[in-house]
């Protein structure tokens, strides 16, 4: 325990932003304060609002944060699914990193110790070109060495093959317009514009409801493109396969049946989570492993997907899963049905650490996505550089989080054009109230 701190006396004094851009996607980073001079870091889901943390601030004014499961329990109800889960998930991972720094021991060792002293990696990979490009992509991967690989496989490939794909007239070029104006966005970040008038009903239209089918030669072109992949990276390397895009159910099986051959690591996010009777019907089609998970919020949004039996892996985030110590329930609670955890993470080098102590604390966990390899600053945004070795990160001995500090010069040089000043004050949500009791 550090001895110039008294736990029993802490105290939550303030929290503040800064949001950066680029690293791939927009960042909001948190700072949580306290009367002792702790500082406890802390995210916003990517593409999130700081919204949904700041209208939190007034209700954890004043708290002990090392007690973070009394604070998870009354701030839980403000989250919700993907992104809208992002204030709750930023502040929990804020409080285990005042807790740990608080007692002295790292985050990990707070949730009952690690299973594994590094975590595999797999980076999500983007390429331009055919398969065979891909493949030389994901071969570079593997000379870096990544010992895991993720890549995109979807209707993303066929936008501009004539004949690959089938939907009511006008929809196709609409889509294709809208992608070039809209989002084809700088650094990954999504465009404003993409969550407004028709654009968003497009965004927003959910796989059975688009009307999109892959034709017989988009099938043959999928097919052949991961063919072109696997001739390039050979068959003993795990690859998954995201993006297939927003076809219906009926489209997911005819593809998996074409790929179950490429030897899959996961099929990911094939239809929406909520429809778990497509799940089971899927995974009774084909011996594709299926996964999904980085859009659910709660362990309780896990519990039918995983009693269902349809998933082989489920992927959580840990900024809208629920936090950290949500995240490690909902692992433990795949394990007892045999299904494997990796995690999702396209953020920051603070959502990547806090992915870390769960990864590190979490029996059935594979392999943990850093989306930002390519980013060549987004290491250098913690204090120590967050080192990535032969495909791993090492599970760090530090207290909390393991992060020393954040490089501010870093994060002005980033930070978003919405908003210019890095932790400007907040006290304009200190007084936010409401009863928040859901009951009479």
């Amino acid at each position: 325990m550090n001895g110039t701190i008294d736990p029993s006396t802490l105290r939550i004094t303030d929290m503040r932003f800064a949001d950066i851009d680029g690293a791939p996607k927009r960042c909001t980073l948190i700072k949580l304060y306290t009367n002792q001079g702790l500082v406890g870091y802390g995210e916003v889901r990517d593409a999130s609002s700081r919204t949904y943390a700041a209208m939190l601030k007034s209700r954890i004014l004043g708290e002990n944060p090392c007690n973070v499961e009394k604070i998870f329990r009354r701030i839980k109800q403000f989250g919700g699914d993907s992104r809208q889960a992002g204030g709750v998930c930023g502040i929990e991972v804020a409080l285990w990193d005042l807790a740990g720094k608080a007692w002295g021991v790292p985050v990990w060792q707070l949730l009952g110790g690690k299973f594994r002293d590094r975590i595999r990696i797999y980076c999500d990979t983007d390429s331009e070109g055919g398969g065979r490009d891909m493949g030389k992509a994901l071969k570079e991967r593997m000379a870096q060495g990544y010992t895991f690989l993720k890549m995109d496989l979807g209707i993303e490939l066929l936008t501009d093959v004539p004949g690959a794909l089938s939907a009511p007239l006008g929809f196709l070029e609409k889509m294709r317009e809208y992608k070039k104006t809209v989002f084809s966005t700088p650094h990954g970040s999504i465009d404003p514009r993409a969550m407004r008038g028709e654009a968003y009903d497009l965004f927003n239209t959910a796989h059975p409801f688009t009307g999109i089918h892959i034709t017989e030669k988009g099938l043959d072109y999928l097919e052949q493109y991961m063919a072109d992949c696997r001739a390039v990276t050979g068959y003993e390397i795990p690859i998954a396969i995201d993006h297939l895009g927003h076809i219906p159910l009926e489209d997911c099986i005819k593809l998996a049946k074409r790929l179950e051959k490429f030897n899959l690591a996961w099929m990911e996010d094939p239809v929406p989570w909520q429809m778990t009777n497509q799940y089971v019907r899927l995974a009774n089609a084909t011996t594709v492993p299926v996964g999904t998970g980085e859009d659910m919020y709660l362990k309780e949004s896990f519990r039918p997907l995983l009693e269902s039996g349809a998933l082989a892996v489920i992927h959580p985030d840990v900024l809208s899963a629920g936090g950290i110590l949500e995240t490690k329930k909902i692992g433990d609670m795949a394990e007892e049905c045999g299904v494997q955890m990796s995690i999702h993470m396209a953020e920051s080098p603070i959502a990547c650490m806090a992915a870390v102590h769960v990864a590190a604390a979490t029996r059935n966990f594979m392999a943990l996505e850093v989306h930002s390899v390519d980013v060549p600053w987004w290491a250098d945004l913690v204090v120590p550089r967050l080192e990535i070795r032969d495909g791993y990160i090492a599970v760090p001995d530090k207290p909390g989080l393991g992060i020393d500090g954040l490089n501010e010069e870093l994060i002005a040089e980033k930070l978003h054009g919405d908003f210019p000043v890095a932790w400007e004050s907040t006290e304009q949500w200190d007084k936010e109230w409401a009863n928040d009791r859901q009951w009479s």
